[in-house]
C-alpha cells in the first residue's frame, strides 16, 4: 500500500508539528520515522552522551503515544543514505515530509536524500517548525540580513506583532496515521551507547520564572532560568506555543528566544562562521593554546571560583547558568588565550541543550571576533562578576566543594596581566 513518510529529526512530538501536519494531510496514510545517525553518532565521545538518552526516551514517549493510534514510529539506525535505500526497496513510499534544518550537515543530508527520492518520483517537502522567522523572513530596509543583533530583534518583534501564530491542528487528522503492528526500536546498547546519570528538566516552566526573568535571570543560585533549552533544541516542545505563551510574559525571555533565531539566520547567511571568526581579521589573534590551561580549565581548576562552579556543574549536570557561561567563556579566551573553537567543542560535547548556531554565535561573542557591535576589549573581571551576581558564595559553594581547603588551586593566571596580555594580542591581530 502507498504512503506518506514523515521523516523526524529535531521535532520529537506530535502536537502541533509543521512536517506532521502537512504529510497527514496527504492522500496516503502517514508513517512516522526517525533515523539515529551514524554520521553524527560516530563523532560523539561519551558513550553515555545524555542527549543520546533524551533522543531515546523522547522516542519511547512517542511510540506509545501512536501506539494508542493503532499506528507506530519506525525507528532506525545508519546513515540516512542507507536507510531511505532500505526503506525504498520495502515500500511504496508516494511522499516524505520533513521540517527544516539549518545547520550545514542537516542541509548537504537533506539535498542527497532529495535527490535519491527524486530519483525514484517521490515528492520531498520540508517546512518550517524550529523557529518563527527563518532565513531571510527577517532583512533590513536594504533587504540585506542582519548582522547586529539590536536592530534585528526590533525587525523580529515588529514582524511579530502583525503576524499571527497559530498551532498546527495535528489531532485533526491522526486517522490518516499508518495503521501498524507494533514493532521493536533498538535499545541503547545496540547503538552503542549506554544510559546516563544526568537528569532532563520538565517541559513545562512556571510563569512565575518568565514574569521574573528580567530582575533574577542573572542570579545562578536561584532556580530561576526556563531549562527548556534541550526542549527547544530537540523540537519535544513547539516554539510557536512557547513564543505565544511568553511573549506578554517577559520580553526579557521573549528576546533570549530572539537570540537564538538571530544566531541561525547568522549561520545560515554566513555558514563560514562555523570554522573561522564572524570578523575574518580576528583570525589572525596569536592564540597561547596551552593544552594544560585548557585542561585545568575543563576541569574547573583555574582558582576563579565563578569559572570553576561553572565547569564542574556543566560536567556533573550538562548545564550551566547562562550568566557564567559568559563569565567561563570569557576567561578562556581572553585570560588564557585559548582559541574559542576550543571551548565551542567542549561546550558542544558536555551541553544537554547545545545547539550548534547558538554555541557558535555566543563563543564568538565572548571571544570578541563575533557580529556583536561591542568591541575586543570587552572582558570579564570574574571576580568582580562573582561579586556581583553571586555576593555570598551561594552558587560557587554548591559546585566548589574544595573552595576552603587546602587543596583549592591559587588563580592560574593574574587578572591585571592577563587582560592586559589579552588587550595587546587582539589589538596586534587587528592591526594586520
Amino acid at each position: 500500500m502507498p504512503i506518506t513518510v514523515c521523516w523526524l529529526r529535531r521535532d520529537l512530538r506530535l502536537h502541533d508539528q509543521a512536517a506532521l501536519f502537512h504529510a497527514l494531510k496527504s492522500p496516503y496514510p502517514v508513517q512516522l520515522v526517525f533515523i539515529f545517525d551514524i554520521n553524527i553518532l560516530s563523532k560523539l565521545n561519551d558513550r553515555a552522551d545524555a542527549r543520546v538518552n533524551f533522543i531515546h526516551q523522547q522516542l519511547q514517549r512517542i511510540k506509545l503515544q501512536l501506539q494508542k493510534q493503532g499506528a507506530d514510529l519506525w525507528v532506525e539506525y545508519g546513515t540516512p543514505e542507507q536507510v531511505w535505500n532500505k526503506l525504498l526497496q520495502n515500500y511504496t513510499i508516494r511522499e516524505v515530509h520533513t521540517n527544516h534544518d539549518y545547520e550545514p550537515y542537516a542541509t548537504q543530508r537533506d539535498e542527497v536524500i532529495n535527490r535519491l527520492l527524486a530519483s525514484r518520483g517521490i515528492k520531498f517537502y520540508t517546512w518550517k517548525d524550529q523557529v518563527i522567522f527563518e532565513k531571510d523572513e527577517v532583512l533590513s530596509a536594504t533587504g540585506k540580513p542582519y548582522t547586529i543583533y539590536t536592530p534585528y530583534s526590533r525587525a523580529w518583534l515588529y514582524k511579530l506583532n502583525a503576524f499571527y501564530i497559530k498551532p498546527y491542528p495535528v489531532e485533526k487528522y491522526l486517522h490518516n496515521l499508518a495503521k501498524t503492528h507494533p514493532v521493536p526500536m533498538p535499545d541503547l546498547k545496540s547503538i552503542g551507547f549506554a544510559p546516563t546519570h544526568i537528569a532532563f528538566p520538565p517541559e513545562q516552566v512556571a510563569d512565575k520564572i518568565i514574569r521574573e526573568y528580567a530582575t533574577t535571570r542573572n542570579t545562578p543560585s536561584l532556580d530561576a532560568t526556563s531549562h527548556l533549552g534541550v526542549h527547544l533544541r530537540f523540537g519535544t516542545i513547539s516554539i510557536r506555543e512557547l513564543v505565544s505563551h511568553v511573549k506578554n510574559l517577559s520580553e526579557t525571555y521573549l528576546k533570549e528566544l530572539i537570540w537564538r533565531e538571530f544566531f541561525m539566520q547568522i549561520l545560515w547567511h554566513h555558514p563560514y562562521v562555523l570554522h573561522q571568526s564572524f570578523k575574518k581579521q580576528y583570525d589572525a589573534i596569536a592564540w597561547r593554546n596551552n593544552e594544560a590551561d585548557f585542561k585545568r580549565w575543563c576541569n574547573g581548576e583555574t582558582g576563579y571560583p565563578m569559572v570553576d562552579a561553572g565547569m564542574r556543574e556543566l560536567n556533573e549536570t550538562g548545564f550551566m547558568h547562562n550568566r557564567v557561561r559568559m563569565i567561563a567563556a570569557s576567561f578562556l579566551c581572553k585570560h588564557l588565550l585559548i582559541d574559542w573553537r576550543w571551548g565551542e567543542a567542549y561546550f558542544a560535547e558536555k551541553l544537554l541543550d547545545f545547539e550548534l548556531a547558538s554555541n557558535n554565535g555566543n563563543w564568538q561573542w565572548a571571544a570578541g571576533t563575533g557580529c556583536d557591535a561591542a568591541p575586543y576589549f570587552r572582558i570579564f573581571n570574574p571576580i568582580e562578576q562573582q561579586k556581583k551576581f553571586d555576593p555570598q558564595g551561594i552558587y560557587i559553594r554548591r559546585w566548589v566543594k574544595d573552595l576552603d581547603s587546602f587543596t583549592y588551586p591559587k588563580p592560574m593566571v593574574d587578572h591585571k596581566m592577563a587582560r592586559e596580555r589579552a588587550l595587546s594580542t587582539y589589538k596586534a591581530a587587528v592591526q594586520q
